[in-house]
């Protein structure tokens, strides 16, 4: 039996993405679309608009309709649009995988009450090698103590704009949980004049911006004589349609309850 798979924003990059890597993978169909009321996409046949045949689901503009013909809707649209759905799964028990970018704090509390209801996956980042990154930086800065400075380091395509990247925090935020610390109590944001010297037990961040760098990312351990750097590069953003629907055919069948890609890679503490 294959898990139908409902595609929200359909006619965006990642939505056009989602479609082509749902209808290849094994086990997954492409079951609805959607758009915003007023996108040219709307009644178009979802797999022409991702550059396939045509599939026989036509893009529509009714949320209600995409999670009554779902089994796992995936979600990167906007924050607005990812907590009404968030909404909708939750009246129905219908999966969600989400990999929206930008929540608030609201937005995240927002998915978190959701999940009570419906199987919420949730993650900063859905490529299964960054996930398996923060999984093994919780382990290594867990290992090492503070005689080992920890820098996080990302580096983005010109046009993002906002830094440090949401990847890099939740680097950040699994190194401080493998130290046991409170991020917010330990984060070093930014370095520029006359800083003194470095913190012992600060977490540092930087963040670079050039060329059209998809993304990249670096946990580096630096202590007097040796240092251990891990890292991870995308080069096609296909990675995160892959884990996306990874994260959907995983959740089918789920308890409610919100869940993280350490979950789909059975990386949980």
């Amino acid at each position: 039996m294959t898990v139908g798979i409902g595609i929200c924003g359909a006619a965006g990059r990642m939505g056009r993405m989602l479609t082509r890597t749902a209808h290849a993978r094994a086990g997954a169909r492409v079951a609805a679309a959607s758009e915003r009321p007023g996108n040219p996409a709307v009644g178009r046949d979802a797999g022409e608009l991702a550059g396939l045949e045509p599939l026989g689901v036509a893009v529509g503009d009714d949320r209600e309709a995409l999670f009554a013909s779902s089994d796992v809707a995936v979600d990167f649209t906007a924050p607005d649009s990812t907590v009404a759905n968030a909404r909708r799964a939750a009246a129905t028990g219908t999966g969600l995988v989400v990999g929206t970018t930008g929540l608030s704090a609201g937005d995240r509390a927002a998915l978190a009450e959701c999940a009570a209801s419906a199987p919420i996956v949730f993650a900063a980042n859905m490529s299964l090698g960054v996930n398996l990154l923060l999984g093994v930086t919780r382990r290594v800065a867990a290992a090492l103590d503070e005689d080992f400075d920890i820098e996080i380091v990302e580096m983005h395509h010109r046009h993002k704009v906002d830094a440090p990247s949401g990847t890099a925090l939740a680097l950040a935020e699994a190194a401080a949980a493998g130290r046991g610390v409170d991020l917010a109590a330990v984060a070093d944001r930014g370095r520029d004049g006359a800083t003194g010297p470095r913190r012992r037990g600060a977490i540092g961040m930087a963040a670079l911006r050039g060329g059209d760098v998809v993304g990249e990312h670096a946990a580096i351990f630096a202590a007097d004589g040796e240092r251990v750097e891990i890292g991870h590069r995308v080069t096609d953003r296909g990675v995160f349609a892959r884990g996306a629907i990874t994260a959907a055919l995983w959740a089918h069948g789920r308890a409610p309850g919100l869940y993280g890609m350490e979950d789909v890679l059975g990386l949980g503490a």
